[in-house]
């Protein structure tokens, strides 16, 4: 039986015709041309006329290379305030620690606080466990430099979309099992999180949407290597194969009905709720992969970043 048509929302619909936006699947001949394309706008440009100070550091990541993080930090209040540990979207192959932090820089300027984004080094060429000892290397730096950084310990959120929301959900469960600093929230947009892609969503977007089975194909093939499908792959890369999901801390999830990542998302946030766990799930009608990423003046994108911000001010306010 053939899947039945996606039915974007329209508004979403006619911005992405309007944009031209005719996107192949993403093969791995297609990686250094869209590291090149992909490039995020220059940061200095992302914060101009904002109270918000930006300073790099590098840091010893995984076995002592060293990575660069970018630290943001609001210049209104001398005060502690959030934390947030940014970890880029990408497919685990493409963009800096720079892609998407729009919205972070948002986050910032409202609550006060500051946001650590990290380089973590990117797969092909640095496969598992590289990106999430890389990420998990960031967040120890932040918790363990956090009054330095203006950070309040207590109110530290990791956050990541599609492959960062991935990793960011990677970091939590690391963050449990290793006993490592304690988080007050994870916010996961649209993660990436199951090796198998072999969920009905992913059947149902082959060869169809901004990121589709194919390409999902050549992320994971790229981050894992000869041990994707295997007993060999970490719950810590691809957080969906944990068999508990319990003693983690609140979760928002959110996903585009119409993406590969759909199914696999929606599991993910039942088997928080079904531990006792505290979870938020939006699932955006007629929504596409990265729908607010691509489209933020959108009425669905403007939903989904108010809702963001609303689960955000709950957490830090607890």
């Amino acid at each position: 039986m053939t899947a039945p048509e996606p039915r974007y929302d329209p508004e979403l619909l006619a911005l992405l015709i309007a944009s031209g936006d005719a996107r192949e699947s993403f093969t791995p001949e297609a990686i250094l041309t869209r590291r090149a394309e992909w490039m995020p706008a220059p940061i200095d440009d992302v914060l101009a006329g904002r109270p918000i100070e930006h300073e790099e550091r590098t840091i010893a990541g995984y076995e002592g290379a060293d990575i660069t993080v970018s630290i943001l930090r609001s210049t209104q209040d001398d005060a502690p305030g959030p934390g947030f540990l940014h970890v880029h979207s990408g497919g685990m192959m493409i963009g800096t620690r720079f892609s998407g932090i729009e919205q972070l820089v948002d986050w910032v300027e409202l609550f006060g606080g500051t946001c650590v984004t990290v380089e973590y080094r990117l797969a092909p060429e640095h496969q598992d466990p590289v990106p999430i000892e890389d990420s998990y290397a960031a967040l120890l730096y932040t918790a363990e430099n956090a009054s330095q950084l203006g950070i309040d310990p207590h109110r530290l959120v990791v956050a990541g979309m599609s492959a960062g929301g991935g990793l960011a959900a990677g970091l939590v469960l690391l963050a449990r099992d290793r006993n490592g600093p304690p988080l007050a929230g994870q916010m996961l947009m649209c993660p990436m999180l199951d090796e198998r892609n072999d969920t009905e969503s992913s059947h149902q977007f082959s060869h169809l949407g901004l990121w589709d089975r194919e390409s999902n194909d050549t992320g994971w093939n790229a981050l894992l290597g000869d041990r994707r499908h295997t007993d060999q792959v970490s719950i810590y890369a691809s957080p969906a194969l944990a068999p508990d999901l319990s003693g983690l801390p609140p979760a928002f999830v959110d996903v585009g009905s119409m993406e590969v990542f759909r199914d696999e998302d929606i599991e993910y946030a039942r088997r928080i709720a079904a531990v006792g766990g505290d979870v938020e799930l939006h699932v955006w009608p007629g929504a596409f992969h990265g729908f607010d990423f691509a489209f933020p003046q959108a009425t669905l994108s403007r939903r989904a970043l108010v809702a963001r911000r609303e689960w955000l001010a709950r957490i830090l306010e607890a």
